[in-house]
């Protein structure tokens, strides 16, 4: 059941990030992977800085933060070459 939640989590959070930096989400799939990915970032992130969220909702937050943090830099790589 974990895994079920960690994919929602992980889907809403990259179609939110794809909603905030490019107008609309990247497809069922590539919202997951944004989202899981931005998670891992996210809590490395939020980790650094000291920051701890509880529960579900705070998971959604560190998601999707890292996932705008992952868009950002993709931008940037995409835009220099």
């Amino acid at each position: 059941m974990e895994l079920l939640y960690f994919l929602i989590i992980g889907l809403i959070a990259g179609w939110i990030a794809g909603t905030v930096t490019r107008g609309r989400g990247y497809g069922l799939i590539g919202n997951i992977v944004v989202g899981i990915v931005g998670a891992v970032i996210g809590g490395y992130l939020f980790t650094l800085l000291g920051v701890t969220t509880y529960g579900y909702p705070g998971s959604l937050v560190m998601a999707v933060v890292g996932a705008l943090v992952l868009l950002v830099l993709i931008g940037m790589f995409k835009t220099a070459s």
